[in-house]
Protein backbone atom coordinates (compact mmCIF):
# COMPACT_ATOMS: atom_id res chain seq x y z
CA UNK A 1 0.00 0.00 0.00
CA UNK A 2 2.65 2.05 0.80
CA UNK A 3 4.68 1.25 -2.45
CA UNK A 4 1.34 1.96 -4.36
CA UNK A 5 0.68 5.20 -2.88
CA UNK A 6 4.35 6.60 -2.92
CA UNK A 7 6.52 5.02 -5.05
CA UNK A 8 9.31 7.79 -4.73
CA UNK A 9 7.75 9.95 -6.29
CA UNK A 10 5.76 13.04 -5.07
CA UNK A 11 4.01 14.02 -7.85
CA UNK A 12 2.26 10.41 -8.61
CA UNK A 13 1.37 9.90 -4.35
CA UNK A 14 0.09 13.61 -5.16
CA UNK A 15 -2.18 12.23 -7.91
CA UNK A 16 -3.35 8.59 -5.94
CA UNK A 17 -4.48 10.65 -2.81
CA UNK A 18 -6.17 13.12 -4.58
CA UNK A 19 -8.09 10.28 -6.46
CA UNK A 20 -8.56 8.55 -3.32
CA UNK A 21 -9.44 11.81 -1.63
CA UNK A 22 -12.54 12.60 -4.66
CA UNK A 23 -13.81 9.10 -4.58
CA UNK A 24 -14.63 9.36 -0.95
CA UNK A 25 -16.11 12.90 -1.53
CA UNK A 26 -18.28 11.83 -3.92
CA UNK A 27 -19.25 8.36 -2.09
CA UNK A 28 -20.58 10.32 0.54
CA UNK A 29 -22.22 12.79 -1.49
CA UNK A 30 -23.89 10.00 -3.44
CA UNK A 31 -24.97 8.45 0.38
CA UNK A 32 -26.03 11.90 1.53
CA UNK A 33 -28.46 12.74 -1.83
CA UNK A 34 -30.13 9.05 -1.81
CA UNK A 35 -30.48 9.29 2.13
CA UNK A 36 -31.91 13.14 1.48
CA UNK A 37 -34.54 12.21 -1.36
CA UNK A 38 -36.11 9.67 0.86
CA UNK A 39 -36.83 13.08 2.87
CA UNK A 40 -37.26 15.23 0.06
CA UNK A 41 -39.65 13.53 -1.72
CA UNK A 42 -42.58 12.96 0.36
CA UNK A 43 -42.25 16.96 1.22
CA UNK A 44 -42.26 17.93 -2.30
CA UNK A 45 -45.24 15.51 -2.55
CA UNK A 46 -47.27 17.41 0.12
CA UNK A 47 -45.99 20.55 0.42
CA UNK A 48 -44.14 22.12 -2.90
CA UNK A 49 -46.14 20.38 -5.58
CA UNK A 50 -49.96 21.53 -4.31
CA UNK A 51 -48.80 24.63 -3.38
CA UNK A 52 -46.90 25.50 -7.21
CA UNK A 53 -50.29 23.54 -8.75
CA UNK A 54 -53.05 25.58 -6.80
CA UNK A 55 -50.75 28.67 -7.59
CA UNK A 56 -50.91 27.96 -11.46
CA UNK A 57 -54.28 26.99 -11.61
CA UNK A 58 -55.29 30.22 -9.94
CA UNK A 59 -53.07 31.84 -12.50
CA UNK A 60 -55.10 30.20 -15.67
CA UNK A 61 -58.61 30.39 -13.99
CA UNK A 62 -58.29 34.00 -13.50
CA UNK A 63 -56.48 34.60 -16.88
CA UNK A 64 -60.13 32.96 -18.20
CA UNK A 65 -62.47 34.33 -15.89
CA UNK A 66 -65.12 37.44 -16.92
CA UNK A 67 -66.06 40.08 -15.17
CA UNK A 68 -70.61 40.22 -14.56
CA UNK A 69 -72.16 42.70 -12.46
CA UNK A 70 -75.66 44.83 -13.34
CA UNK A 71 -74.89 48.54 -12.51
CA UNK A 72 -77.05 50.57 -11.54
CA UNK A 73 -77.82 53.98 -12.96
CA UNK A 74 -79.92 56.27 -11.03
CA UNK A 75 -79.45 60.15 -12.34
CA UNK A 76 -81.03 62.92 -13.51
CA UNK A 77 -79.82 64.66 -17.11
CA UNK A 78 -80.73 68.50 -17.78
CA UNK A 79 -82.59 69.10 -21.01
CA UNK A 80 -82.13 72.81 -21.99
CA UNK A 81 -82.30 74.00 -25.95
CA UNK A 82 -84.85 76.64 -27.82
CA UNK A 83 -87.74 74.47 -30.04
CA UNK A 84 -88.05 76.63 -33.39
CA UNK A 85 -91.79 75.73 -34.12
CA UNK A 86 -93.26 76.58 -37.57
CA UNK A 87 -96.50 74.91 -38.59
CA UNK A 88 -100.07 75.36 -39.68
CA UNK A 89 -102.96 74.19 -37.80
CA UNK A 90 -106.71 74.37 -36.94
CA UNK A 91 -107.49 75.54 -33.44
CA UNK A 92 -111.63 74.88 -32.54
CA UNK A 93 -113.15 77.47 -30.43
CA UNK A 94 -114.07 76.32 -26.63
CA UNK A 95 -116.20 79.31 -26.40
CA UNK A 96 -118.21 82.03 -28.39
CA UNK A 97 -115.85 84.76 -29.50
CA UNK A 98 -117.48 87.79 -30.18
CA UNK A 99 -116.47 90.06 -33.21
CA UNK A 100 -117.01 94.00 -33.64
CA UNK A 101 -115.42 95.23 -37.44
CA UNK A 102 -116.01 98.65 -38.44
CA UNK A 103 -117.20 98.83 -41.96
CA UNK A 104 -118.84 101.60 -44.45
CA UNK A 105 -122.44 101.04 -46.00
CA UNK A 106 -122.95 102.43 -49.25
CA UNK A 107 -126.90 104.19 -49.62
CA UNK A 108 -128.40 103.37 -52.67
CA UNK A 109 -129.33 105.85 -55.10
CA UNK A 110 -126.50 108.19 -54.09
CA UNK A 111 -127.84 108.74 -50.76
CA UNK A 112 -123.87 108.78 -49.14
CA UNK A 113 -122.06 106.25 -47.49
CA UNK A 114 -122.52 105.52 -43.82
CA UNK A 115 -119.66 104.50 -41.01
CA UNK A 116 -120.47 101.94 -38.66
CA UNK A 117 -119.76 98.45 -37.29
CA UNK A 118 -121.06 94.98 -37.38
CA UNK A 119 -121.03 92.81 -34.90
CA UNK A 120 -121.47 89.01 -34.60
CA UNK A 121 -120.44 86.01 -32.60
CA UNK A 122 -118.02 82.89 -33.71
CA UNK A 123 -120.04 79.78 -32.40
CA UNK A 124 -118.38 77.26 -29.89
CA UNK A 125 -116.48 74.39 -32.02
CA UNK A 126 -115.33 76.14 -34.99
CA UNK A 127 -112.35 75.45 -36.49
CA UNK A 128 -109.95 78.43 -37.50
CA UNK A 129 -106.94 77.71 -39.34
CA UNK A 130 -103.55 79.28 -37.52
CA UNK A 131 -100.24 79.36 -38.74
CA UNK A 132 -97.37 79.06 -35.75
CA UNK A 133 -93.79 80.38 -35.98
CA UNK A 134 -92.52 80.65 -32.76
CA UNK A 135 -89.04 79.19 -30.96
CA UNK A 136 -90.27 77.56 -27.91
CA UNK A 137 -87.69 77.55 -24.73
CA UNK A 138 -87.46 74.61 -23.27
CA UNK A 139 -85.66 73.54 -19.91
CA UNK A 140 -86.42 70.14 -18.15
CA UNK A 141 -84.74 67.75 -16.48
CA UNK A 142 -85.04 63.99 -17.39
CA UNK A 143 -85.01 61.21 -14.52
CA UNK A 144 -82.20 58.41 -15.88
CA UNK A 145 -83.18 54.68 -13.83
CA UNK A 146 -81.17 51.99 -15.92
CA UNK A 147 -80.24 48.31 -15.39
CA UNK A 148 -77.27 48.00 -17.17
CA UNK A 149 -75.64 44.38 -17.39
CA UNK A 150 -71.30 44.74 -17.82
CA UNK A 151 -70.01 41.35 -18.91
CA UNK A 152 -65.72 41.93 -19.78
CA UNK A 153 -63.53 38.82 -20.50
CA UNK A 154 -60.57 39.62 -17.37
CA UNK A 155 -57.89 38.59 -20.50
CA UNK A 156 -59.27 42.12 -22.62
CA UNK A 157 -58.54 43.93 -19.48
CA UNK A 158 -55.48 45.59 -18.33
CA UNK A 159 -54.78 42.48 -15.76
CA UNK A 160 -55.16 40.20 -18.46
CA UNK A 161 -51.61 40.22 -19.54
CA UNK A 162 -50.02 39.80 -15.86
CA UNK A 163 -51.83 36.81 -15.36
CA UNK A 164 -50.85 35.53 -18.87
CA UNK A 165 -47.50 36.21 -17.77
CA UNK A 166 -47.40 34.26 -13.98
CA UNK A 167 -49.31 31.60 -15.72
CA UNK A 168 -46.08 30.91 -18.56
CA UNK A 169 -44.08 31.20 -15.25
CA UNK A 170 -45.36 28.75 -13.06
CA UNK A 171 -46.21 25.98 -16.01
CA UNK A 172 -43.24 24.30 -16.41
CA UNK A 173 -42.25 24.22 -12.86
CA UNK A 174 -45.60 22.66 -11.89
CA UNK A 175 -45.48 20.17 -15.11
CA UNK A 176 -41.68 19.60 -13.59
CA UNK A 177 -43.10 18.94 -9.89
CA UNK A 178 -46.29 17.11 -11.56
CA UNK A 179 -43.73 14.62 -13.21
CA UNK A 180 -41.31 13.48 -9.79
CA UNK A 181 -42.38 10.45 -7.91
CA UNK A 182 -44.69 10.86 -5.54
CA UNK A 183 -43.20 8.30 -3.08
CA UNK A 184 -40.13 6.78 -2.21
CA UNK A 185 -41.43 3.50 -3.66
CA UNK A 186 -42.14 4.72 -6.85
CA UNK A 187 -38.62 5.98 -7.15
CA UNK A 188 -37.56 2.78 -6.39
CA UNK A 189 -40.11 1.37 -9.18
CA UNK A 190 -38.53 3.48 -12.10
CA UNK A 191 -35.28 2.94 -11.11
CA UNK A 192 -35.72 -0.78 -11.62
CA UNK A 193 -38.28 -0.49 -14.79
CA UNK A 194 -35.30 2.32 -16.24
CA UNK A 195 -32.61 -1.16 -15.79
CA UNK A 196 -35.34 -3.62 -17.20
CA UNK A 197 -35.49 -1.25 -20.33
CA UNK A 198 -31.89 -0.56 -20.77
CA UNK A 199 -30.69 -4.74 -20.77
CA UNK A 200 -33.51 -5.56 -22.82
CA UNK A 201 -31.50 -4.28 -26.19
CA UNK A 202 -28.73 -6.01 -24.94
CA UNK A 203 -30.38 -9.12 -24.54
CA UNK A 204 -31.92 -8.67 -28.51
CA UNK A 205 -28.57 -7.45 -29.62
CA UNK A 206 -26.78 -10.57 -28.46
CA UNK A 207 -29.62 -12.49 -29.75
CA UNK A 208 -29.15 -11.48 -33.18
CA UNK A 209 -25.53 -11.98 -33.03
CA UNK A 210 -24.40 -15.46 -34.47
Amino acid sequence: MKEWLWSGKPWQAFKNVAIVTSFGLNMVLLIFLIIAAFYIIPVVDSIAEPLVGGLHQSFVDMGEARIVRTIEVNDTIPVVFDLPLHTETNARLTQPVPMSIPTTFVLPGGGGYINGNVSFELPVGTDLPVAFNITVPVSQTVPVNLAVTVDIPLDETELGEPFTNLRALFEPLDNFLTNLPSSNSEVYQRVINSAGSQEEPEAVEQATIP
